[in-house]
């Protein structure tokens, strides 16, 4: 992302415009912390195309992607514009079955 400002307007636009999308440390290639590659893992298995934002990639992307979602740590993981949580709770989701059921429920 170009130019990419973090503004509230600008990551709720990436967030409505894309089914899923993890905010993380690194690249779901390249991860930056472990939770960060758990959390491209667990999306990666779900076979459904994602889009991920590094927010290493400027000093202002965690304040800003934090203060904007109101959840303090990173990964995070949006799900139909809906914050599921961070690698631990999409991991529990992946392993029980609903976030299988959440991407079915999208894919329609």
């Amino acid at each position: 992302m170009t130019e990419f400002n973090w503004t509230a307007d600008e990551l709720q636009k990436v967030v409505d415009e894309n089914k899923l999308v993890l905010f993380m440390k690194g690249t779901p290639e390249q991860p930056q912390c472990g939770f960060s590659a758990r959390a491209a893992m667990v999306f990666q298995q779900l076979e459904m195309p994602f889009i991920s934002v590094n927010i290493l990639s400027d000093p202002r992307a965690i304040p800003s992607v934090c203060e904007w979602s109101d959840w303090p740590t990173m990964p995070q993981c949006f799900v139909d514009g809906e914050l599921i949580g961070g690698s631990d709770i999409a991991l529990e989701m992946y392993e029980s079955g609903e976030l299988q059921e959440m991407i079915a429920e999208i894919s329609e």
